[in-house]
């Protein structure tokens, strides 16, 4: 599969299909929908910061690039869910374990406890890593707004709420940590006079 989008899925044909043509797409169980369909930006949207998550790693040093990977593969499964409409068979998909936003919390613990408090507002930015971890933050709180939007009237499985909005302070905290093992300190924001 490519991305998230069920109308890709390679199994020996062509990666076009031209089914798409119309301005469509096909969701996993078989429905079509407009490109422009609110299901679509969501899982769209964790695709792009998916993918952002793959370009932070060409940069980071091994411990994160990890740490990144497992992340990736969770978001995989989170796009899989998204493009599966609940009268669709969701059994059959893998599902996001609750140990998955646990996990994350130890590991932001873990980092805070190698970092100095914060005691202002931070501009994003720094080394490379941590600016495009910064940039995956606010893919990430995007994604998370659109779903918040999405699940007021669709179903949606709470723990991938609760994933996006902890995966963005994992983020935030993994980006100071790139720039603290850098030797780099948080920049301040400074109020324009």
């Amino acid at each position: 599969m490519i991305g998230f989008d069920p109308g890709t899925i390679i199994h020996r044909m062509k990666i076009y299909t031209r089914s798409g043509d119309d301005g469509s797409t096909g969701l996993f169980g078989g429905s079509r929908v407009s490109k422009s369909d609110a299901r679509i930006e969501c899982y769209g949207t964790v695709d792009e910061l998916n993918a952002s998550l793959g370009l932070a790693a060409t940069v980071a040093g091994a411990e994160l690039r990890r740490l990144l990977n497992e992340v990736q593969n969770e978001l995989f499964v989170i796009g899989s869910q998204l493009a599966t409409p609940a009268a669709a068979k969701q059994d059959a998909l893998p599902a996001l374990a609750e140990a998955s936003v646990s996990r994350l919390e130890a590991q932001i613990d873990s980092a805070e406890s190698r970092l100095p408090k914060i005691q202002f507002f931070i501009l994003p930015g720094g080394n490379e890593t941590a600016a495009r971890l910064h940039l995956a933050r606010t893919i990430c709180r995007r994604a998370e707004r659109l779903l918040v939007a999405f699940a007021a009237e669709h179903g949606v499985a709470p723990i991938i709420i609760r994933y996006l909005n902890r995966l963005s302070d994992w983020l935030f905290v993994h980006a100071r940590l790139a720039n603290h093992e850098a030797g780099l300190r948080d920049v301040p924001w400074t109020k324009p006079s």
